[in-house]
């Protein structure tokens, strides 16, 4: 078959090979950077990758255009293209990243709204069995040696620090965590992923441990010093991996020939784990926005529920609503903002994309946006939908029974801070409000400086730690103007209600954190005594000396009482 039909098919292929090309090559580019301790340069490589997928169907519609002209949005050659694509990619080791990408061509050619099954893959992906990918097997008769094989099959580029003592460690690590839960046989078995997981300033080599009938999730952080390889942390406990692999990170660059044989494995290790999120956190945005996509429909499709308000405090740039059962929320930006608020829906959705491609070192939750989804009116809490369209115009339109969301964000639901402290006994809670100033010091050191710190605009994950969630007043840390109050002998001028002096455009007060915070009693007892620092202007400027030095300033995503022995506190630095 010849015609416009064929031709769109082999231009959408040629530009998907394209993108996988460049996509595999910055992966494999870890390897090396890594090796030689270039943080800069793997930062960069990580941003590039995220913007490979865009250009390729950027690509892809140009070329069309430029051949097609206005043939290109005959939709019935479309129909013919899909069938020809399907028929090219049946052996493509990246068959499911594929069929994502012709259907985000097809979006931005034909503009649909909802989706349309003729010119598109709805199919649900998990509907078709995945293959297992080659694992690296160890055994031997003592932990230790088994662990030291393990470690000599990969080569990072680098020699080891001490390789004996990190061993020592780690296999008493791995023996100690089996022992909590239970299983005293020996540990002999390690299975592992034959690619190294890079990030930030370290590699992980994942996979599991085995003793007796007892298999746990493994993962080996290797930070590379200036004085050679060593073991960061030895994570066996299921929740410490789930972090590591948290939907509050950056994606890992791990070079795999199957991306979906990488997916399937990952979700057997972390069961509770959706492909949506592990799609994202190795670098394939766009299909798990496609993953997530399915799991919605399916979640609606077999509860019956309906959207609802979120709880929380109602936002004043967003308006955020959920189902009850599902473990995401939805937020749409209001067409007008009251005061104080001074932004525009243009520079909230620049915060948004600042977020997608920066370090989000484990403390700002990832968002997939969306546009043009179609749903039942009567999927709708009447007065939500009242709301959406008065408030949210440019965003949700009705046409006749179907509710149309032009632009949204979708991102893990969590419970809000503020929440979370009056619900919670008195031990969690000051948990909460330790880690809440760790979290804002984690931000500041990845170049984030959250604006907006009101407990309402932060969250608590199903792991216990707080995250941040409202990205409107957002901004980086190194834009920002940290001032001491300025002293004054005029009594007036201290009970005056706007400030006697001036105040620029980028200036933040760190000694007025306290009472803007609004924490009162015990939990802001709790705060000063750890975290008073966050209410001067030294540690926000000693930060903002160290990024604009260069450094790439490394936020573990694994706990204090996860390191291994003094040679990680000597060659790694802690957040």
């Amino acid at each position: 078959m010849s015609g416009p039909g064929r031709f769109i098919a082999q231009t959408v292929l040629a530009s998907f090979d394209d993108y996988c090309q460049h996509f595999a090559e910055l992966t494999q580019n870890a390897s090396r950077r890594f090796g030689a301790r270039d943080w800069q340069g793997l930062q960069e490589d990580a941003a590039q990758r995220l913007e490979l997928y865009n250009v390729a169907v950027d690509a892809a519609v140009d070329c069309l255009a430029s051949r097609l002209d206005s043939g290109m949005e005959d939709h019935a050659a479309w129909e013919r293209a899909r069938g020809v694509y399907r028929n090219a990619i049946v052996d493509h080791p990246s068959i499911e990243i594929g069929k994502t990408f012709f259907s985000s061509v097809t979006r931005r050619v034909l503009k649909t709204e909802g989706t349309d099954p003729a010119v598109e893959f709805t199919d649900d992906a998990s509907a078709f069995p995945h293959g297992e990918p080659e694992l690296l097997d160890v055994e031997d008769t003592l932990l230790e040696d088994t662990l030291l094989s393990l470690l000599r099959l990969f080569d990072l580029g680098a020699t080891w620090q001490n390789l004996e003592r990190d061993v020592r460690l780690g296999a008493r690590e791995i023996e100690r965590r089996f022992a909590l839960h239970g299983q005293h046989e020996p540990v002999r078995r390690l299975e592992a992923f034959p690619s190294p997981f890079f990030r930030g300033r370290a590699a992980y080599i994942v996979g599991a441990a085995t003793s007796g009938g007892l298999t746990l999730p493994l993962a080996i952080a290797i930070h590379h010093t200036t004085r050679g390889l060593i073991v960061g942390a030895v994570l066996v406990e299921p929740d410490d991996i789930s972090v590591l692999f948290s939907y509050t990170r950056s994606s890992f660059l791990v070079a795999t020939a199957r991306p979906d044989e990488l997916v399937n494995y990952l979700q057997r290790l972390m069961p509770h784990r959706k492909p949506a999120e592990l799609y994202t956190t190795v670098g394939y945005n766009k299909h798990g926005k496609t993953e997530r996509y399915r799991d919605l429909r399916r979640h609606m499709a077999e509860s019956g529920e309906r959207f609802e308000y979120a709880r929380g405090v109602r936002g004043m740039v967003m308006i955020v609503f959920t189902l009850p059962g599902y473990d995401a929320v939805f937020k749409v930006i209001r067409d007008r903002f009251p005061y104080p608020k001074q932004t525009t829906r243009r520079q909230v959705m620049a915060k948004y994309r600042l977020v997608f491609r920066h370090d989000r070192a484990g403390r700002l939750i990832d968002a997939h946006e969306f546009e043009h989804m179609r749903f039942l009116r009567t999927q709708f809490a009447e007065g939500l939908l009242e709301e959406l369209l008065r408030e949210a115009a440019r965003s949700v339109t009705l046409d006749g029974d179907t509710v149309i969301l032009h632009h949204v964000y979708v991102e893990r639901k969590v419970v809000p801070l503020d929440i979370y402290l009056r619900e919670s006994n008195p031990i969690k809670a000051t948990a909460a409000m330790i880690d809440y100033g760790r979290a804002i010091k984690n931000l500041a050191l990845s170049d984030i400086f959250p604006g907006d710190m009101l407990l309402k605009n932060f969250g608590v994950t199903r792991s216990g730690r707080v995250v941040f969630y409202d990205y409107d007043e957002l901004s980086k840390v190194t834009d920002c103007n940290f001032r001491e109050m300025p002293e004054t002998q005029d009594p007036a001028d201290e009970m005056s209600a706007d400030p006697w002096f001036g105040v620029g455009e980028h200036d933040v007060f760190p000694e007025e954190f306290r009472n803007f915070l609004g924490v009162r009693g015990e939990l802001r007892a709790v705060l000063e005594q750890h975290h008073s620092d966050l209410f001067g202007v030294r540690f926000w400027q000693r930060v903002q000396d160290r990024i604009r030095s260069g450094e790439v300033i490394e936020i573990f995503p694994y706990e204090r009482s996860r390191r291994l022995g003094a040679g990680v506190r000597r060659g790694a630095r802690a957040s």
